[in-house]
């Protein structure tokens, strides 16, 4: 390893073990020849800088060793398994020392050959960084030192958000950054590297879906730097909102979501936060009469409860919306509309045909959160723990809980064929 991977180096003796540093600074120091006291230099870059973080949350962390120029063609690699070995699993190189992913010299003189034909170079990296993030860019340092004529530039995502691959966050930060510069990236003529590929014996597929969803070209390390063969057998893992059927908006679809006649009901609507209900209800049921109870809206069920029980009374159908996701807190509105002696009947509509569909729709509202404010009322996005605890609590509504009758809400796409596009990518912040 050179010393430009290997820590730097200290002439400092370590102090005696049960001395303090105030006894050692009153000892007599030989004299040593300047040839022999002169300080190893340390393998750190004085070209590289770390500029700062992108995101509204700072999570997506930003660095250039030297001045890179924005080109129209853009080659992208990940770090770890890539351009380097892995900070984990078989051969890996703990922070802060590393090592290249192959010999010293094939990284190296590939990243410069695609420099000087006008590429710019960008690293693409996906972070989980459980130690000391000192460490990490100590790291980085450190491998801008082994490349002190590369002009490049870094993009690092540390959190589950969308700038974590392959959600296109990194992209679409590179794409401006560029265009602030005046230059369109061309996908054709541009690449991206990366290990995780979903091969036999790949950890994920991320690296791959990324190059799917930026619409790039993409090849494994052993492909681009080794030449060897393309494999074409590989496995995409995961829930893709494209591979969904073409179904009806509402079904079963033989009976109307709102009768001509309409009896009095209650209606309890069952799904993840943000996935359309307000929506549902506002083009569906308030324009007839029903009225909305929302519990964001009145602050506890308690008052959601008195609410439904003031519609019934008053002979006024209504709608429970809020994500009631299992049988315990659907089945409060249920014995209520049993005690009030009104002619009624039960009704759920419910979102749940795939089980990380609504996790999909709120990483795509992050994604795409202007596209969605322009058409629905601007809310705040829900935390993700909402989802995740909604889908490990969620309990599919039954007929046997006293509902006359159950629709199923299915993804029916609305929106232009450029947003269809986007929403139609691998969209995930956790998995493989």
């Amino acid at each position: 390893m050179s010393s430009a991977q290997a820590g730097p180096l200290s002439s400092k003796k370590r102090v005696a073990e049960g001395s303090s540093e105030a006894e050692t600074s009153t000892r007599k120091v030989a004299k040593v020849h300047p040839f022999f006291s002169k300080e190893p230099k340390e393998s750190k870059s004085t070209t590289f800088q770390w500029h700062r973080p992108l995101g509204d949350n700072g999570t997506c962390l930003h660095g250039t060793n030297l001045t890179p120029v924005s080109s129209s063609k853009v080659a992208a690699f990940d770090l770890d398994g890539t351009l380097i070995k892995p900070s984990f699993g078989k051969g890996s190189v703990k922070p802060p020392e590393w090592a290249w992913w192959k010999d010293n010299k094939l990284i190296p003189n590939a990243l410069k050959e695609l420099n000087s034909q006008g590429y710019s170079i960008v690293i693409i990296s996906n972070q989980n960084i459980k130690g000391s993030l000192t460490t990490w860019k100590e790291k980085i340092g450190r491998i801008a030192a082994a490349l002190p004529s590369l002009p490049f530039r870094l993009l690092a995502a540390t959190a589950k958000d969308g700038y974590r691959k392959p959600m296109p966050g990194m992209w679409n930060e590179l794409s401006r950054i560029f265009k602030e510069d005046g230059v369109e990236i061309d996908k054709s003529a541009s690449l991206f590297v990366g290990d995780a590929a979903g091969r036999d014996g790949d950890f994920a597929s991320t690296d791959r879906k990324w190059a799917l969803n930026v619409d790039i070209p993409f090849f494994t390390p052993e492909e681009y730097f080794l030449k060897q063969p393309t494999q074409s057998k590989f496995k995409l893992n995961g829930f893709n909102v494209a591979d969904l059927p073409d179904l009806p908006l509402f079904s079963p679809s033989d009976t109307p979501l709102i009768s001509e006649s309409p009896q009095q009901e209650v209606v309890i609507f069952v799904g993840y936060p943000g996935l359309g209900k307000s929506a549902i209800c506002q083009r569906y049921f308030t324009p007839v009469g029903y009225k909305r109870i929302n519990q964001d809206t009145l602050g506890s069920r308690r008052k959601c409860l008195a609410a439904v029980e003031e519609a019934l009374k008053e002979g006024v159908s209504c709608v429970i919306d809020n994500t009631n996701r299992d049988r315990q807190t659907r089945k409060y509105y249920v014995d209520l509309a049993e005690e009030v002696e009104h002619s009624y009947k039960m009704f759920s509509v419910h979102w749940i045909l795939w089980s990380l569909l609504g996790i999909i729709i709120y990483i795509a509202r992050i994604i795409f959160r202007k596209t969605v404010e322009s058409r629905e009322e601007k809310r705040e996005i829900v935390p993700f723990l909402a989802y995740t605890s909604f889908r490990n609590d969620y309990e599919e509504p039954d007929s046997s809980e006293g509902f006359s009758e159950i629709k199923k809400v299915n993804w029916v796409w609305e929106g232009t064929e450029e947003e269809k596009r986007h929403w139609s990518m691998w969209l995930q912040i956790e998995g493989k």
